[in-house]
């Protein structure tokens, strides 16, 4: 008996070892689980789609590039990428490196890359390279935000022209309203009146500036793959936000990253935090 309960406890170890181990899952808006493939081929009808990411996560970083080849194989020269983690005034090194103008050396050297560049964002700008697409720099330069976060949103005013074709064309609207910019006035203690407000404004003149020159790189027909952190687009907010109020009747599609102890079912909180919820394990290692 005993040698049949040692024999037992062995093989259940082995099957609890067996057992898979997703690394992610995907759901719709309302939690119900998707099949990448279908979200494929919703994604290939858009005019404009946000994949949202978490910064440090790899399973975002790998399905954005697995996104990207298969909106590739559907669109081919129809698609158009873009990025929060290039600022605009690197546009004409990237447009550089793209065409072979320069080095990946020079490129490299020269723009202000974050420090998983090469781990997380390289192989996407190298895809677009590989394959003749744009790649749009679509971000703030971040001296102009942190100018807002110090002065207010009324300092962009004092730029040059130059410096303002830079930023999406002022005076930038900003609803304070909206949840995502609200709750940031709240983490800082004030209100609309208070010094506060330019912590949800520079957020706002970055997610304006990306949505002006995702419009301004998009014409009929395409699908413009843009990358950014979740916050920027989750909620149907931030870029979102932007490119509705200017074209309204554009197709619009999120994916946003979450992440969870349990991945076999969504849970509430995250339920219509975009279009397509890439749940991730809670232990998943990290790029940085």
């Amino acid at each position: 008996m005993k040698v049949l309960l040692t024999c037992w406890g062995v093989l259940m170890s082995f099957a609890l070892l067996g057992q898979d181990l997703p690394a992610y899952q995907l759901y719709d808006k309302d939690g119900k689980e998707i099949k990448y493939k279908k979200m494929i081929a919703d994604l290939a009808g858009g005019d404009f789609v946000f994949f949202g990411e978490s910064h440090n996560n790899p399973i975002s970083h790998w399905l954005q590039l697995r996104v990207t080849r298969a909106l590739h194989e559907k669109k081919g020269s129809n698609l158009v990428l873009g990025a929060e983690m290039f600022e605009s005034d690197n546009q004409l090194l990237l447009d550089e490196f793209l065409s072979g103008l320069i080095s990946e050396k020079n490129f490299k050297d020269e723009a202000k890359l974050w420090n998983n560049y090469k781990t997380d964002y390289a192989p996407l700008v190298l895809f677009a390279k590989e394959n003749g697409l744009r790649f749009i720099a679509t971000n703030i330069p971040r001296r102009y935000a942190s100018r807002v976060f110090r002065e207010g949103i009324e300092s962009l005013n004092d730029l040059s022209e130059e410096a303002q074709s830079l930023i999406a064309p002022l005076p930038i609207e900003v609803d304070l309203e909206l949840p995502g910019y609200k709750n940031m006035m709240t983490m800082m203690g004030g209100d609309a009146q208070h010094s506060s407000v330019n912590f949800p404004n520079a957020q706002a003149v970055k997610d304006a500036t990306m949505g002006h020159f995702m419009l301004r790189n998009w014409t009929e027909g395409q699908t413009f793959l843009h990358y950014n952190g979740s916050y920027h687009s989750e909620n149907f907010e931030g870029i979102v936000w932007y490119i509705k109020r200017d074209m309204p009747n554009a197709k619009i599609l999120t994916i946003t990253t979450v992440s969870q102890d349990d991945t076999s079912s969504l849970l509430e909180e995250h339920l219509g935090k975009a279009d397509y919820i890439l749940c991730v394990p809670a232990d998943m290692t990290t790029t940085y």
